[in-house]
């Protein structure tokens, strides 16, 4: 044999790692093939050999495929070679190991028969490992007219030893996978080996096909297929071959014979009948081949475990189990801390050290089992650990939003404790500050080597720290504006309370002045005070805007404050009565006979604007105007009488938006000038609607009246004086009772402790009290008598008028009521009820007492 080269190694990677080793070494002229190699990988130069090497790949229909199967070290190899002329290896007798390894397949001589040698099973080289004999057996199966299964006499009637636990798996999956409506069938070709004629041939198939129903019968078939037979899908064919050594002629011939029954179509007993074929073109095979292999390759049901990975799934699971009982414990403390809202700094380190801990008692006990399924196990185990700790750490995400937040706010408010200078600055170091904590915690809190990412809940922080930030920097801007609102009000205050008490002609134009000098330093004092905030020139023109609006608003609530009623009519009376009751001077007017209080009433009214009292009117549906009357006080507080262009624009520009300002015909906005107008409505100027003023106007009147009463009264009480006469007259008649008084002791004691009272009264002020305490007595007395009168059914307003005896017979008519009411049968139930009786005499008692008064009247 010519020495061996690496021409026929396939140059493919089929996911596997392809190595020179992974395939056989041959000579070139060697016909035979390796399929597939112990790594599972499928050759790709199939094609080629069909074509260079066998010349079968252009007989189209005209070849068919035979495949063996058995158990390792029976012979498969040297009986294809005996059979078909290949030369597959054979098995050193005196080694007795392994020699054919994965799948091989060569042409057999003088024929278009393509022959399969598979790895044998129940090898010692692959243990308990049978996921290859599995996949190759149904590769085998799937692929082959006729699959020989070459088995020992002595292994008929056995389970494992005639494979019929592994014929059991590959026929469900081929069930599953290839077996369809129409599918052609597969021969079954059973050759028992060492035969020794002990037992006939029919007895052994008929214990063979009867061994392969039962098992067919135990299959989990698919839906579809739950009633068919093994025979819609397998034809049986059994030989007998006597043993290699010991009958070695009798072997030969008997194997020729069998030779016949492959290669000689005109044998009666030809295997490879028409109803076999898988109708596959023979340039077509190498891939119809190699998709079967693939789908083998993938599905899953081939991969069954073995008694050890079966022991150490069941160990690994139990262990897991054990040690993820004393995980849960060891962690269950942190989830009532998370959910009170803690934040743990510390969680990342001490999870870590928990799975650390469980890990090792895993990989304690459970690395003494099968390595693979102790890997894949210690992967779940580790990912469970993960998925649990996972919760853990994003209730503590969205605690450390909620703590960051909160640290942000009482960062920032601690850094504006003392003034709001650099309030950019400040807030730009405070926010870096937490969310370098949020980060370094976050990060903190991740299981080392975990995949867990909080970049949604950071985004998500991030914008509501963004929010929060605009909203802190908005509030402080609105907090300087507010506290300049008050400035603006304590400084306008003081000086309009003062023009308006003036009430010159000019004094709207000189309070529009105070106003704006007030609005301009209120700018100037926020435009500095914004200078820490970055703001930029679309906020703080929004900001003092603002500002010019609030103070307006404050200018506002200042003057309807002082044109209230109460300040109007105060306002008024004090300049009626400085002009009415004190003189040029400033002195006040003691009133005396033969002065002009007419006169000077009339001048002191008109004056405030109460004699004529001008009146206003609407012009234009819009333009409020005064008319004779109006350089009278009164007026004068009507309305704010400047014009529009002398407000700052901005206030203006509101006050149109808010309806306030506005116009009949056209109404021009400039920077400048303000509101141009021929029509024009100032709303905002208007203090005291006509009907207020009409209103305020009676008003005054009246008080302005009473101060007039009040004059004409001093002046009779100035004139009015006791006669002489009447003095005189008064001493002579009581000179005698003063007499009395004086020498009698009792009488002189009586008048001096009521003479020291009346003193006492005087000098304590208690005079006004004492006699309002005497007529709420003697008010009280009357009443109380008055209450006693009428419950007796004594007419006290006829008594009073006197028409009660203007008529005798309505008093006797009275009498003869109140007699009947005592005695009427109606009140007989009422016993000595006198209570019930008495109500009821008085009710008639005021009904009598009604009627004859609307008579008399």
């Amino acid at each position: 044999m010519a020495p061996p080269t690496d021409a026929m190694v396939p140059d493919v990677d089929n996911g596997a790692s392809v190595t020179k080793s992974s395939w056989a070494v041959l000579h070139p002229e060697d016909p035979r093939l390796q399929v597939v190699n112990e790594a599972q990988e499928f050759t790709p130069l199939l094609l080629d050999y069909m074509k260079k090497k066998w010349n079968i790949a252009d007989r189209g229909f005209d070849y068919n495929v035979v495949a063996v199967f058995g158990s390792q070290s029976t012979g498969k190899s040297t009986l294809l070679n005996k059979l078909f002329g290949t030369n597959f290896d054979v098995m050193n007798e005196s080694a007795r190991q392994q020699t054919t390894k994965g799948i091989w397949v060569s042409k057999a001589r003088d024929a278009n028969l393509l022959v399969m040698d598979v790895e044998g099973t129940d090898g010692r080289e692959r243990g308990e490992n049978q996921d290859f004999e599995r996949k190759s057996a149904l590769f085998s199966l799937a692929i082959a007219e006729v699959l020989i299964i070459n088995m020992w006499e002595n292994m008929v009637g056995l389970y494992n030893g005639a494979n019929m636990g592994l014929l059991k798996t590959v026929f469900e999956v081929n069930l599953q996978l290839f077996q369809k409506h129409g599918s052609p069938k597969t021969c079954l070709f059973f050759v028992i080996r060492d035969f020794t004629g002990m037992t006939p041939v029919v007895n052994l198939s008929s214990t063979l096909v009867k061994d392969l129903e039962r098992i067919w019968a135990g299959l989990v078939k698919p839906a579809g297929k739950e009633d068919c037979l093994i025979g819609d899908y397998f034809d049986f064919a059994f030989a007998a071959l006597p043993h290699k050594i010991f009958a070695a002629e009798k072997f030969n011939a008997e194997t020729d014979s069998l030779r016949s029954r492959f290669v000689n179509k005109a044998n009666p007993d030809f295997a490879f009948l028409p109803h076999y074929h898988k109708h596959i073109p023979a340039d077509g095979f190498p891939k119809f081949a190699e998709s079967i292999w693939e789908k083998i390759v993938n599905n899953r049901d081939l991969d069954l475990p073995t008694q050890q990975q079966l022991l150490a799934q069941y160990r690994c699971d139990e262990i897991a189990r054990v040690v993820y009982e004393s995980f849960s414990e060891a962690i269950k403390g942190y989830r009532s801390q998370l959910e009170a809202g803690k934040v743990l700094e510390s969680l990342g380190t001490e999870t870590h050290e928990i799975t650390e801990t469980a890990l090792r008692a895993f990989d304690q006990d459970g690395s003494r089992y099968h390595k693979e399924v102790y890997q894949k196990k210690r992967k779940d185990f580790v990912e469970k650990m993960d998925s649990a700790l996972r919760v853990y750490y994003l209730q503590q995400l969205r605690n450390l939003h909620k703590r960051a937040l909160a640290m942000f706010n009482e960062k920032l408010a601690e850094k504006l404790k003392g003034d709001d200078a650099d309030f950019a600055g400040k807030l730009r170091d405070t926010r870096t500050e937490v969310e370098a904590y949020y980060r370094s915690v976050a990060e903190a809190s991740k299981l080392p080597g975990s995949d867990w990412t909080g970049e949604e809940f950071y985004i998500q922080f991030h914008a509501e720290l963004e929010e929060i930030a605009a909203q802190k920097k908005t509030e402080a801007m609105e907090k300087i504006v507010h506290g300049l609102e008050k400035t603006t009000s304590s400084r306008l205050s003081e000086p309009i309370t003062v023009h308006l008490n003036d009430g010159n002609a000019d004094m709207w134009k000189v309070v529009i002045d105070t106003f704006n000098e007030t609005v301009i330093y209120a700018v100037e004092q926020l435009r500095k005070r914004l200078d820490g905030f970055e703001s930029s020139e679309e906020e703080i023109a929004t900001a003092v805007q603002s500002m010019k609006i609030k103070a307006w608003n404050v200018f506002q609530e200042l003057l309807k404050k002082e044109v209230s009623d109460v300040q109007l009519i105060e306002r008024l009376r004090h300049r009626f009565e400085g002009k009415f009751r004190y003189d040029e001077n400033g002195l006040p007017r003691v009133w005396k006979p033969g002065d002009d209080i007419d006169g000077q009433f009339a001048k002191a009214r008109d004056e405030v604007g109460s004699g004529t009292f001008g009146r206003l009117s609407c012009v234009d549906r819009t333009r409020l105007s005064l008319d004779v009357q109006a350089d009278k006080l009164l007026v004068r507080f009507a309305k704010i009488d400047v014009s529009p262009s002398v407000i700052d624009p901005d206030i203006v520009q509101d006050e149109v938006q808010r309806g306030k300002f506005g116009c009949s015909e056209t109404m021009v906005l400039t920077p400048n000038a303000g509101i141009l107008s021929q029509a024009f409505t100032t709303d905002a100027f208007i203090l005291l609607s006509p009907s207020k003023l009409q209103n305020l106007q009676e008003r005054f009147r009246r008080e302005a009246d009473l101060l007039f009463v009040e004059a004409k009264r001093s002046i009779v009480t100035t004139t009015a004086k006791i006669p002489p006469w009447f003095v005189i007259m008064t001493v002579m008649l009581g000179w005698n009772e003063f007499l009395a008084v004086i020498t009698n002791p009792l009488y002189f004691l009586m008048l001096g402790i009521l003479a020291a009272g009346a003193y006492v009264t005087w000098y304590m002020g208690l005079t006004g009290p004492a006699f309002r305490v005497a007529r709420a007595t003697a008010s009280e007395v009357s009443r109380q008598a008055t209450q006693q009168l009428r419950s007796r059914g004594v007419d006290i307003e006829g008594i009073v008028d006197g028409s009660a005896f203007k008529d005798k017979r309505g008093v006797a008519r009275l009498r003869r009521e109140n007699n009947r009411s005592a005695s009427s049968p109606e009140f007989s139930g009422l016993g000595s009820d006198g209570e019930a009786v008495e109500m009821t005499r008085r009710k008639r008692t005021q009904t009598v007492v009604d009627g004859q008064r609307r008579r008399d009247e």
